[in-house]
C-alpha cells in the first residue's frame, strides 16, 4: 500500500452506544470483547489494516505479535496512522493506549496524527563515535540542506557498520562509506518508487554448502541422543566459553541452570547488537548463518527447548533477509524435527540489548528492563524458564564440541584463554572484525591485526568495550583485553568493541558523544538513569566540567539504576576525570 493510501481512511472517530448499567449495580461494566472503550475503528481502517496483517484468526491475533504488526503498518505508510492504530487495537482486543504506548517507545516508529502523512523517504546518518570521527556530523548537516521535499534526514545511533564509517541508511538500505552524492542518488531512487538494491553481501555459506561440509550432523546426533548432555555442558565449561554479548556469564553454567527448571523451556537469541562500536555479530551472520543456527539447535536439544525466538535489530535489513531465506530453507528440508523458530524484528531501541528488555519486546511490549529476581532463567519469556544467548556465543558451539575444549582454551595471551572477536574502529589503518587471542593487548591488536595506526595518527586513547566500557589512555595500552582484566581500571571489555582515538581527537568530546547516546537511549523507567544521563550530558557540554557534581551523578546512576545502561553510563565520566582531567578543567 502506498503512503498516499492513508488519505482514503476516514479520520472522524465513531463511538458505540453506551453500555447499559443495571440499577442494582452502578459499578462500571466490563466492555464487550469486540467493543473497545473510546474511539472506534472505522470499517475503512479495518479493511486497510487487514490487507496488511491478514484477517483476524478465529482464536484472535497473538498479543506478542503487536510489534510485528506495527512494522507492517510502518513499512506501508512510512509511519503509524492513528486510524490504523485504533483498528489494530480493536483487532487485537487491546486498549488503544496500550498500542500507543508500545508504538511510541521505539525510535523507528512515528505515530501520525489524523491527516498527517509520513515522509516518503527517511535518511538516517549515524552520529555515534566512530562515524563522528569520520565526519558523520558534517555529512548529516550537509544532507539536511541538500535533500529536498519528501526526504526526512535524521541522526541515528550506531548502525553497526563502524568499520565503514561514516554510515547512512536510506529507507532500509545501508550506505557504508557514505557521501552526499551516494546518499542523494539512493534517496532520489527511493522517491521514484524503486526498490533499492541490497548492499553486496559477502560470499556466504548457504545450506547446501554448509551440509556438504558436515553441517547439522552434530545437531542431529545431539537431538537423537547420541551425546550425553552433561558431557556437552562440561565441554563448554572446560573451554571457558562465556557470553560474548557483553555480560560474560559462563555458557555451560547457563545451560545447566535453565535445564534444571521444569519444561516447557524457551530460548531467546539476542542479535540486537546496538552497542556503539560493535558489529561482529553482523559480520559472522553475513558469512556463515548456518553455523549460528546449528549452535541454536544444539543448545535447544541439550537444554530441552520447545521454542526459539531470534531477536534481530531493525537496522540489519540485509541480514534479516538473508537469515529469513536460509532459515526457511532449513525448515523446508530439516535434518530432523526442529523446534519452532521465530525471527523477531527490533524497532530501534538500544535498551533491548538488555536481556529482560529484549524479552519484553519479544512479548510485544515496551522494551523496559525487568526488576530481578526472578531471573529470566527461571521466569523469562511468557513466564517460562528461558535460555538467553548472544549470537556469537552460539556461533562457537559446534566448533568447540567438534574440536574439543582444549582447542578453544589453547588460544590466549598473557595468562588468558580462548578467542575473542574484536570489532575495531576509529584511527586504525585496517578496521574490522579481528579474531584474536583473548588477553591480547591493544598495542598488539593494532600492530598485528589492524596494520598499525591510520596515517597521520598516533595512539591517544581507546574505548575497550564500546560506549559502556570506559576510556583508557595510550599509556595503558598494554593491559590484556579480556573479561575481568579491565575492571580494576574502571573499565570492561563488554562486547569487545574497540574504538581507537588519535592525538587530534578530544577525549572530552568522545565522552560527551557516548553520554548523549545514553541519554537518547535511556528507556526512562528509572529516575537515576533518565534524569542522570540528561543532566550529565548537559554538564559535560561545558568547556570546564563541574567535577564534584559529575562524580555525584556518576555514583547515583551507578548505584541506583535498574539495568546495565544506567549502571555503565558513568564510566566515561569516571574515565575522563581519572585519566584526562587536564582536558576538562575544573576542581580536581
Amino acid at each position: 500500500m502506498s503512503s498516499s493510501a492513508i488519505r482514503t481512511i476516514p479520520i472522524v472517530p465513531s463511538r458505540g452506544p453506551a453500555a447499559e448499567v443495571r440499577p442494582h449495580d452502578a459499578r462500571p461494566q466490563k466492555r464487550a470483547r469486540d467493543r473497545l472503550k473510546g474511539r472506534q475503528a472505522t470499517p475503512e481502517a479495518l479493511q486497510a489494516l487487514r490487507a496488511l496483517i491478514g484477517e483476524r484468526p478465529e482464536e484472535g491475533h497473538r498479543r506478542d505479535l503487536l510489534i510485528e504488526h506495527l512494522h507492517s503498518i510502518n513499512d506501508a505508510h512510512h509511519g503509524l496512522p492513528e486510524a490504523l492504530l485504533v483498528a489494530l487495537a480493536q483487532e487485537m482486543n487491546l486498549p488503544v493506549a496500550e498500542v500507543y504506548e508500545v508504538a511510541s517507545f521505539y525510535h523507528h516508529f512515528e505515530v501520525l496524527r489524523d491527516g498527517q502523512i509520513g515522509p516518503a523517504v527517511t535518511v538516517r546518518v549515524c552520529d555515534s563515535l566512530s562515524c563522528s570521527l569520520a565526519g558523520g556530523g558534517e555529512l548529516l548537516q550537509r544532507l539536511r540542506v541538500r535533500l529536498g521535499e519528501g526526504v526526512r534526514v535524521q541522526a541515528a545511533p550506531c548502525l553497526g557498520r563502524c568499520a565503514q564509517a561514516p554510515v547512512a541508511q536510506v529507507a532500509q538500505a545501508a550506505v557504508p562509506h557514505a557521501n552526499e552524492s551516494r546518499v542523494e542518488a539512493l534517496a532520489q531512487r527511493a522517491l521514484a518508487g524503486e526498490i533499492l538494491p541490497r548492499e553486496r553481501v559477502p560470499e556466504f555459506v548457504d545450506l547446501a554448502a554448509y551440509r556438504a561440509g558436515g553441517g547439522y550432523r552434530l545437531a542431529t546426533a545431539v537431538a537423537q541422543g547420541a551425546h550425553d548432555p552433561e558431557v556437552l555442558i562440561q565441554t563448554l565449561e572446560h573451554a571457558g566459553l562465556r557470553g560474548l554479548g557483553g555480560a560474560g556469564f559462563p555458557a555451560g553454567r547457563k545451560w545447566r541452570i535453565v535445564r534444571g527448571f521444569a519444561a516447557p523451556r524457551l530460548m531467546a537469541v539476542n542479535i540486537d547488537e546496538g552497542e556503539p562500536g560493535t558489529f561482529k555479530d553482523r559480520h559472522y551472520l553475513e558469512r556463515d548463518p548456518h553455523r549460528f543456527l546449528e549452535g541454536v539447535l544444539i543448545a535447544a536439544a541439550v537444554v530441552g527447548i520447545d521454542k526459539v525466538y531470534i531477536y534481530l535489530r531493525d537496522e540489519y535489513h540485509d541480514c534479516r533477509a538473508l537469515l529469513q531465506e536460509q532459515l526457511a530453507a532449513l525448515q523446508a528440508d530439516p535434518p530432523y524435527p526442529l523446534p519452532t523458530i521465530e525471527l523477531r524484528r527490533g524497532a530501534g531501541a538500544y535498551i533491548c540489548g538488555e536481556e529482560s528488555a529484549m524479552i519484553e519486546s519479544i512479548e510485544g511490549k515496551r522494551g523496559e528492563p525487568r526488576l530481578r529476581p526472578p531471573y529470566i532463567a527461571e521466569v523469562g519469556l511468557f513466564g517460562r524458564p528461558t535460555l538467553e544467548h548472544n549470537f556469537e556465543t552460539l556461533y562457537w558451539v559446534r566448533e568447540i564440541v567438534e574440536r574439543g575444549a582444549d582447542w578453544f582454551a589453547s588460544h590466549g595471551r598473557h595468562g588468558r584463554k580462548g578467542l575473542r572477536s574484536f570489532s575495531v574502529s576509529g584511527r586504525v589503518r585496517e578496521p574490522g572484525v579481528k579474531l584474536a587471542p583473548a588477553g591480547i593487548t591493544l598495542r598488539e591488536l593494532i600492530d598485528e591485526f589492524c596494520g598499525g595506526m591510520a596515517e597521520g595518527h598516533t595512539l591517544h586513547a581507546y574505548l575497550p568495550g564500546g560506549a559502556s566500557g570506559g576510556i583508557l589512555p595510550a599509556s595503558m595500552a598494554d593491559i590484556p583485553l579480556d573479561f575481568d582484566t579491565l575492571q580494576p581500571h574502571g573499565c570492561f571489555i563488554g562486547s569487545a568493541a574497540v574504538m581507537v582515538l588519535g592525538q587530534h581527537d578530544s577525549v572530552r568530546e568522545a565522552a560527551l558523544n557516548v553520554m548523549r547516546f545514553f541519554k537518547d537511549e535511556s528507556c526512562g523507567q528509572c529516575t537515576p538513569c533518565r534524569v542522570g544521563t540528561d543532566k550529565a550530558a548537559r554538564l559535560m557540554a561545558s568547556d570546564t566540567w563541574d567535577q564534584d557534581t559529575l562524580r555525584d551523578l556518576a555514583d547515583v546512576m551507578g548505584d541506583a539504576s535498574i539495568c546495565g545502561l544506567g549502571q555503565a553510563a558513568p564510566n566515561p565520566i569516571r574515565s575522563v576525570l581519572k585519566h584526562f582531567a587536564h582536558e576538562v578543567g575544573g576542581a580536581a
